[in-house]
């Protein structure tokens, strides 16, 4: 019996030993990747989250199937930066001011579940109305520059004018008109109030937005509603293009990887 013990004794420190060995390498793998999906979770709630655009609305700046990265930090933080955020109240973190002609993303005042992308286009205070599809601020009409008829890049069926808007001195984007006479092409005088703002989609035509009431459109976007600022396409892929099917591949519209958003 006593001669067994040694053995016993090597084989519990065998085990020992192996145990150790196998934490040493648990922890040498998953650390790291624990880190990682810990740093990439923070990014995501703090700095910059992605989101995929599922309409035309903002065409033809944005796609459907683009994939866009928002900046959470661009107006500072509110509850509505948060995932599943409530929006309540107007304070923000570090806030600061949307400009006039931003791409943001936002919850919708009347559904907060949802998620939306339109450009501002009246700040607290403005005055928009829109005269014969033209948009007119302040009583001021914005400049803009006729670019012919074109087919919308969302459904190339659909014949467009393309206007390029010049809102300020550094801000120029390109619009799309489906027509004379259309729905929100013309409207009365929309004062902005305090603490809202005024936002519209690109392709105008096409796009639910501030020009209706909150329960059909956007109505005035209250500032703790936004969650960031739009600023680059990642990727876009054209419809029925997946990220796991390589066979879809060839679908990427290369030429809109890493397009800054204007």
């Amino acid at each position: 019996m006593l001669a067994s013990e040694p053995i016993r004794s090597a084989n519990v420190a065998m085990t020992q030993s192996k145990s150790r060995s196998l934490w040493r390498e648990i922890i040498s793998f998953g650390l790291p990747l624990f880190v990682g999906l810990l740093l990439a979770t923070v990014l995501r709630v703090v700095a910059y989250q992605p989101f995929t655009i599922p309409s035309s609305s903002m065409a033809p700046g944005l796609l459907t199937g683009d994939y866009i990265v928002v900046s959470k930090f661009a107006y500072g933080w509110s509850a509505a930066s948060l995932p599943f955020g409530k929006p309540e109240g107007e304070e923000r973190l570090m806030a600061s001011s949307p400009q006039r002609g931003d791409v943001v993303v936002f919850r919708l005042p009347r559904d907060r579940k949802q998620v939306w992308i339109k450009r501002v286009i009246g700040l607290p205070g403005d005055t928009v109305e829109m005269k014969n599809g033209q948009l007119v601020i302040n009583g001021q009409t914005v400049p803009y520059t006729a670019l012919g008829t074109t087919f919308d890049r969302d459904n190339p069926l659909r014949p467009v004018e393309a206007f390029k808007e010049q809102l300020g001195a550094d801000r120029a984007y390109v619009v799309y008109d489906g027509g004379p006479d259309m729905a929100g092409d013309n409207t009365a005088p929309i004062l902005v109030p305090s603490g809202h703002y005024l936002m519209m989609g690109d392709n105008r035509d096409n796009s639910l937005d501030g020009r209706w009431s909150a329960d059909v459109g956007i109505g005035f976007l209250p500032a703790s509603h936004i969650i960031g600022q739009a600023k680059f396409i990642a990727w876009s892929w054209k419809p029925g293009a997946s990220l796991v099917k390589p066979w879809t591949w060839p679908n990427l519209r290369g030429d809109r990887v890493l397009k800054t958003i204007e």
